[in-house]
């Protein structure tokens, strides 16, 4: 793959590290508790399968496995914004993360929407 995907899978990874930072800052209690699970999961799975959607050995493999990492990103900023409404920290962290999370579920987007494209072209 190319820079870009090496710039992506830098910057997936170092969100992924940067979520779950902000994770130990939330306090440990339900709701919290159930939230840093399924966030450390969807943050996580956006890295590691954007990895495994870069090393797909074929063009469908490459989309089955960016639809994956566009659905665990959308659900990443569901999880951040849930911690923002439900008032769980008030870290300045959360408000970055949000950002960063809604431009990579907009970037996943956009490459799931292309891939499932081209698919349908060949």
């Amino acid at each position: 793959m190319g820079e870009i995907a090496e710039e992506l899978k830098a910057r997936t990874m170092r969100f992924a590290l940067e979520v779950c930072e902000l994770l130990k800052r939330l306090p440990h209690s339900e709701p919290s508790d159930t939230v840093r699970r399924q966030l450390t999961k969807s943050a996580t799975s956006v890295a590691f399968n954007y990895r495994a959607a870069c090393r797909g050995r074929s063009h469908k493999e490459y989309t089955a496995r960016i639809g994956v990492v566009d659905e665990e990103a959308d659900e990443t900023v569901g999880w951040l914004e849930f911690i923002d409404a439900a008032r769980r920290t008030t870290s300045a962290a959360l408000v970055r993360l949000i950002v960063e999370s809604r431009e990579l579920s907009a970037i996943m987007a956009a490459s799931h929407g292309t891939a499932r494209y081209k698919e349908r072209k060949r």
